[in-house]
């Protein structure tokens, strides 16, 4: 039997915000579809819809982690980096409470800008 806790919560709500994120001047992901996933005690994280991130210009990495409340993340690194560092992450198969995020990836703030209605995060 799962274990819930009642004092931590997670919600995924949609966003009218345009978000674009960039690396080197390059647009790597632009959309009016994202969503923001609340969480306690983290800050509001966007997913993008992976229809509207250049995956071309990334590749998948062999991490993986586990948050019990939204399941088992797998790693996304932008191509031309040689160290394949972790740049954004996935949940295939999210928790019932946030499945609104599948489909989605969300960009770590190092390494790339992010725009929210053209103004810098």
């Amino acid at each position: 039997m799962a274990v819930r806790n009642l004092f931590h919560k997670v919600s995924v709500a949609p966003t009218t915000q345009h978000v674009r994120i960039e690396r080197g001047g390059q647009v790597v992901a632009e959309t009016d579809r994202a969503l923001v996933l609340t969480e306690t005690g983290l800050d509001d994280r966007l997913y993008i819809p992976i229809e509207d991130v250049r995956t071309d210009l990334m590749v998948a990495t062999e991490s993986h982690t586990t948050c019990p409340f939204k399941g088992v993340a797998s790693y996304w690194a932008f191509a031309d980096d040689e160290a394949g560092r972790d740049a954004a992450w996935a949940y295939p198969e999210p928790k019932e409470d946030v499945a609104g995020i599948r489909d989605h990836l969300s960009f770590y703030g190092e390494g790339v800008e992010t725009y929210v209605d053209g103004v810098r995060r």
